[in-house]
């Protein structure tokens, strides 16, 4: 007898809950649903979202699952084991509370948890009331290249700083955009708040891994004083005292990256950046040590971060393993990007 498959529905079927699983120059698969197809052990039951020229493009190449247009409905007629949630940051409170009360054996949702901490202290409230788990969708936590990127930190010493920027165009922070979540602090941010936390953490059961922050530098746009385009925050950690975390949002390029330096090596990881060094004895100036490129780890050529989080959710339902992105873990990087935003509130009374 083979091995049981689980039933899933898909709430959302936009860019991270469909489309993107076309883009050809991503690494695939790159959506919700691709990641869902790709996995032998689930079945996708229904696909729902409210805009209806979505749900039929959905539909046509899932022909074989119901297609609704509320969630409301999806759960009055269905029970499925998996329920994915991809709908925008503003509507994660709502749909998210609607299905835990559909009490299905597993949740998967997309980061950021909600929009504000205490929204996501609910969440957690009534999953836990419930009994129903929820893993979120931190995906770099499921990336072959910072698993080893984490487990090489053992081999560079001890951690002396870290530094982790994000670049692109999008507003750093817009207090318009509080309601939807449309700026690059919260959208873009909670990765590399996460990441930095899933890089020092041992556990994802640590609540606490970034304290006592403080902004060291903040731009704001020449037209709208309220609005942050740059902005750097120092943080220290029981794991290391240098922590910088930099936004821009006066790139006209996206990027993502994290730079660690150990007493004894260095560590950088991001989009298209995958580099370990090593102490060695230099080449250039007798009696001293320098870092060399360590040869002899590469960069997987690919990371699976969508198809290694399905399989978490598998493995879990399994009793396999335990999750390896919680709404713990969430809840933590949200109360990061919260911190930020409150002293940016302060500095702009």
């Amino acid at each position: 007898m083979g091995k049981k498959r689980y039933s899933a529905a898909l709430i959302g079927t936009g860019r991270i809950g469909f489309s993107l699983g076309f883009d050809r120059k991503r690494e695939q698969p790159a959506s919700h649903t691709m990641a869902l197809k790709a996995n032998c052990r689930i079945r996708i039951e229904s696909g729902c979202d409210s805009d209806a020229t979505r749900l039929e493009y959905w539909h046509k190449f899932n022909k074989k699952s119901a297609a609704y247009s509320s969630y409301a409905h999806l759960f009055t007629s269905s029970k499925p084991e998996i329920i994915v949630i991809a709908v925008n940051e503003e509507f994660h409170l709502q749909v998210c509370l609607a299905a835990i009360h559909a009490l299905p054996k597993i949740i998967i949702l997309e980061k950021p948890v909600a929009l504000t901490v205490q929204d996501a202290l609910k969440l957690q409230e009534e999953a836990e009331h419930y009994g129903v788990p929820v893993l979120v969708n931190h995906e770099r936590r499921f990336a072959d290249d910072y698993r080893i990127a984490k487990e090489y930190m053992s081999s560079i010493g001890t951690i002396l700083s870290i530094n982790a920027r994000l670049d692109s165009g999008l507003y750093v922070y817009n207090p318009e955009a509080e309601s939807s979540g449309a700026y690059s602090l919260l959208h873009d941010g909670t990765h590399l708040a996460d990441c930095v936390q899933y890089l020092l953490e041992d556990s994802p059961s640590e609540k606490e891994i970034l304290f006592n922050q403080k902004i060291t530098d903040i731009v704001y746009d020449e037209e709208k004083p309220s609005v942050v385009r740059n902005v750097s925050v120092h943080f220290e950690s029981t794991k290391c005292t240098d922590i910088t975390l930099a936004f821009s949002g006066k790139s006209r390029y996206f990027g993502f990256e994290t730079d660690i330096i150990g007493s004894e090596g260095r560590i950088r990881i991001g989009n298209g950046i995958f580099e370990l060094y090593k102490r060695e004895e230099s080449k250039l100036y007798t009696g001293f040590y320098s870092l060399a490129k360590d040869k002899t780890i590469r960069r997987p050529s690919k990371t699976r971060y969508f198809s290694n989080m399905v399989q978490n959710a598998v493995d879990f339902l399994d009793g396999k393993a335990p999750l390896r992105s919680t709404l713990q873990t969430g809840i933590s990087t949200l109360k990061i990007l919260e911190s930020i935003k409150e002293s940016i509130r302060k500095k702009t009374e």
